[in-house]
């Protein structure tokens, strides 16, 4: 595991990326590490771009930007065509569902928003994406995740977050 990580969230306002980026920030400061997350968007509360940058460090975070990205999650062409020309050694995330096929050894397609369909809501396609980005770099621990998702969500909510949540750790076991 490394001792820094700037993670980039990007695609359309309403998936739940803004939302995914604190959680991601929650659970790391729970592992007692130091956390700076921003957030833009467009005017349109949905379906505009939207973005979360995440930087988790064991060290002070001075400049609360991301400059070089070791980490991208990208569910929609524009934020692939944005972030996946970069550097063809940041591993990009992005979903099948949404976007088309690409190949490259740094793109990690998968079909979140299908599965999360599959799971009954399409709302946590975003929690897949973070169970696989999280199992596959070791970001955080998926018990600090899931401890995240249970103080912010009750009840079902809460139980089929968590599931996404597995969904996305037995996708990148594969």
């Amino acid at each position: 595991m490394k001792e820094r990580y700037e993670i980039i969230l990007a695609g359309s306002g309403g998936q739940g990326l803004i939302v995914c980026g604190m959680m991601l920030g929650e659970a790391a400061i729970l592992e007692g590490k130091n956390v700076v997350q921003t957030q833009s968007y467009g005017i349109a509360s949905r379906g505009g771009f939207s973005k979360a940058e995440v930087i988790i460090d064991r060290d002070e975070i001075i400049f609360q930007q991301v400059q070089k990205p070791d980490l991208v999650l990208a569910l929609t062409e524009e934020a692939m065509e944005i972030y996946a020309s970069g550097s063809p050694e940041i591993p990009v995330f992005y979903d099948t569902t949404l976007l088309k096929t690409r190949s490259g050894e740094n793109l990690y397609g998968f079909p979140f928003t299908e599965m999360a369909r599959e799971l009954g809501h399409t709302g946590t396609a975003n929690m897949i994406a973070l169970g696989v980005m999280s199992a596959v770099t070791g970001l955080v621990k998926m018990e600090s995740l899931a401890a995240v998702i249970n103080k912010r969500f009750s009840g079902k909510v809460a139980e089929m977050n968590i599931k996404a949540l597995n969904l996305g750790l037995a996708l990148a076991a594969k």
